[in-house]
């Protein structure tokens, strides 16, 4: 592994460029970190080069955003990345916010993206995301950060799945708490999350998609996924039955098989 910084970005690439080895930019949630991909990078690593970064205002990432911030600008950081690792193309694989980023980078950057993996993303505004994030906004506004993340696993997990994982969640969560972004840097992120809609452009978006999603996904719901599927020229829409928002964590062995086959065009 190596990496290095750009434009304030920090990245990491693991496996080395052997001859015919493609790369897969891993674009992590809301969270930023591209710790969160560590269920998946095993799988990955024995057939493609990968390349994690954290999400600016998050992680070893610089703690400011660019202003006015949005999910394109989020785009715009992979170019970068991109850029700084001399990358013409990738495949891209996004959870929910770096999901949508690679369909905002699909839209205005079409020539750097080869295949492109959108797990419970959205193309639009939709009321049930907002309420969530409005609680979740309310929390962090009115009880603080440590609140906030307390409750984040509510949204991400199946109930039975908290239960059986009480204590390492409560581990991470000292992490999380200790990592945390300026609320105002999150604020900001959920604000471009909110008002991101490419819905009447998806026909532009060429690149072969697999949307990926959970069918108990509490945060996104299915109907979000199932209409990326329907109105995206080239997509397939695999649906996970158990595993919530954060299926890739609580069932990674069934995503990491799909997504490897998609990526190798199965």
């Amino acid at each position: 592994m190596h990496g290095g910084t750009v434009d304030g970005l920090y990245y990491e690439v693991h496996g080395g460029p052997a001859a015919g080895r493609a790369t897969v930019i891993l674009s992590a949630g809301l969270g930023g970190s591209g710790a969160f991909w560590k269920p998946q990078m095993d799988a990955l690593l024995q057939r493609f080069r990968v390349v994690l970064y954290d999400h600016r205002g998050t992680g070893r990432s610089a703690r400011t955003l660019t202003e006015p911030h949005s999910v394109a600008a989020m785009g715009e950081d992979i170019v970068k990345v991109m850029d700084a690792l001399g990358l013409e193309r990738a495949h891209l694989v996004g959870h929910a916010a770096g999901g949508n980023a690679g369909l905002a980078l699909a839209l205005d950057h079409p020539d750097r993206v080869d295949r492109l993996v959108v797990v419970n993303g959205w193309s639009r505004p939709d009321p049930h995301i907002k309420r969530c994030f409005d609680t979740r906004l309310a929390l962090l506004n009115n009880t603080g950060i440590a609140a906030y993340v307390h409750a984040q696993p509510i949204f991400l997990y199946p109930a039975d799945w908290l239960s059986a994982n009480h204590a390492r969640l409560e581990a991470e969560e000292v992490h999380h708490i200790h990592g945390f972004p300026d609320p105002d840097v999150m604020r900001a992120r959920i604000q471009a999350l909110l008002d991101f809609d490419i819905d009447a452009d998806l026909d532009r978006i060429r690149c072969p998609v697999l949307v990926s999603a959970s069918a108990d996904d509490m945060l996104v719901p299915l109907a979000c996924s199932r209409r990326l599927a329907e109105r995206l020229p080239d997509a397939v829409l695999d649906i996970a039955p158990w595993g919530g928002h954060g299926f890739t964590v609580t069932a990674p062995e069934a995503f990491n098989a799909r997504v490897v086959r998609f990526l190798e065009g199965a």
